[in-house]
């Protein structure tokens, strides 16, 4: 081998072609400037979108809550808005409507409440007697020999009746806590209320002041037609109530069921303003009071229910709805079941008015057309048209004949 060969000095070219290819290998193993801030850009995304679910559920209560106060106010702006035009402060006559719902719903449930204690203590004094007539016949059909002071002994005796009266007397303080925790939350929906529409006008100039103008008179355009829906079931629920209410109450006095005026006051405000459910909380406790009188009262009383659900259902709810709120009942039964599932009760509560406002905002936008004059469009099916070679061959055939 020769010098030339091993001196390293030799090969200038060779080795800066060796350089470079280490260079571009090394360039390539090395991580992307743009990586990193990739990296700790999604895993920022990730942090945020992590707290803002956190936050939502944690203040999921408290918007709620918001929900039903702008409704609640929403359905008060009418009155609120009358008054005010004649003159009277808003806050007064916030305060005036208020207090009117309020002292007719403490009437309302303190007659409900005197009603049940009454037929509670009837029903304690008068249950000796239910229960000696339940062993007579229990003794007169299978030939036993009962007797009402064995039983009420092994009753107070049993050991699930010892286990009871403890858990209820562990689950006191519970129950408390709930109610304490509901009259918390309802008077935090008044209040709310109370400040949504005492300061109606001056919230929509504070929601104005941040879009320009053509968003404006969107926006005060959707909270008019919200105001109107909202009223307008509510007005359509109220009706329902009155004409349930009447109903009712012919059926349980010609019945002779004890406090028939409050017991149609029961059937009508629940069964229309609880959903789903309401109907059926609403005719039980008739049906309960018209059993003490009377057996078959039970059944007559339940009888009338389903009938006039049918008639509500079929006849007088489309009308009414129709009217005030302007939305399908298919529509508005199809709402209450989605705002079931998405909020509960208060979302079925919530729901026609809600979709009655997107219904009519929405439908400002919507291009419509003339409607084709087909017998399709009517129902009706259109008939075939018929061959001319057996047109002519029929009519040939008539001539002959």
């Amino acid at each position: 081998m020769t010098q030339q060969e091993t001196d390293p000095a030799a090969h200038p070219v060779r080795d800066a072609e060796a350089d470079a290819r280490t260079t571009m290998a090394a360039a390539r193993a090395r991580m992307p400037r743009w990586l990193p801030r990739a990296m700790v850009l999604a895993f920022a995304l990730y942090a945020c979108f992590q707290l803002g679910s956190w936050v939502f559920h944690q203040l999921i209560g408290f918007l709620i809550t918001i929900l039903i106060a702008f409704f609640l106010s929403l359905a008060i702006e009418p009155a609120v808005g009358r008054m005010a035009a004649r003159g009277v402060r808003r806050g007064l006559a916030t305060f005036l409507v208020f207090l009117g719902v309020i002292v007719a719903c403490t009437g309302f449930m303190v007659l409900l409440g005197s009603m049940l204690a009454g037929q509670i203590i009837d029903l304690v004094e008068e249950f000796p007697k239910y229960l000696d007539s339940v062993i007579r016949w229990i003794n007169q059909t299978f030939h036993s020999d009962l007797s009402r002071v064995e039983i009420q002994d092994s009753l107070l005796r049993s050991d699930w009746l010892q286990r009871y009266v403890q858990s209820s007397a562990s689950g006191v303080l519970d129950i408390s806590a709930t109610v304490l925790s509901g009259l918390f939350r309802l008077l935090t929906i008044f209040l709310f209320s109370f400040y949504f529409a005492a300061d109606g006008p001056r919230l929509r100039r504070a929601l104005c002041s941040v879009l320009p103008p053509a968003r404006q008179a969107e926006v005060l355009r959707a909270w008019e037609i919200a105001v109107d829906k909202t009223g307008g079931y509510l007005y359509s629920r109220g009706l329902m109530a009155l004409v349930s209410g009447i109903a009712h109450y012919i059926l349980l006095a010609m019945l002779g069921v004890p406090y028939a005026p409050v017991l149609a006051v029961w059937v009508g405000l629940v069964s229309q303003f609880i959903p789903t459910i309401g109907t059926y909380l609403a005719g039980a406790l008739p049906m309960l009071i018209a059993f003490t009188v009377d057996p078959w009262y039970a059944l007559w009383v339940l009888g009338f229910v389903v009938i006039y659900q049918q008639f509500e259902n079929y006849l007088l709810q489309p009308k009414l709805t129709a009217r005030t709120v302007d939305i399908h009942p298919a529509v508005a039964f199809g709402s209450v079941i989605a705002g079931t599932a998405l909020l509960g009760a208060v979302g079925a509560l919530i729901a026609i008015p809600a979709v009655a406002t997107l219904q009519a905002f929405l439908g400002a936008y919507v291009k419509r057309y003339d409607v084709t004059d087909d017998p399709r469009v009517h129902g009706r099916r259109q008939r075939p048209e018929a061959d001319p070679l057996l047109v002519r061959a029929r009519r040939a055939l008539r001539r002959t004949g």
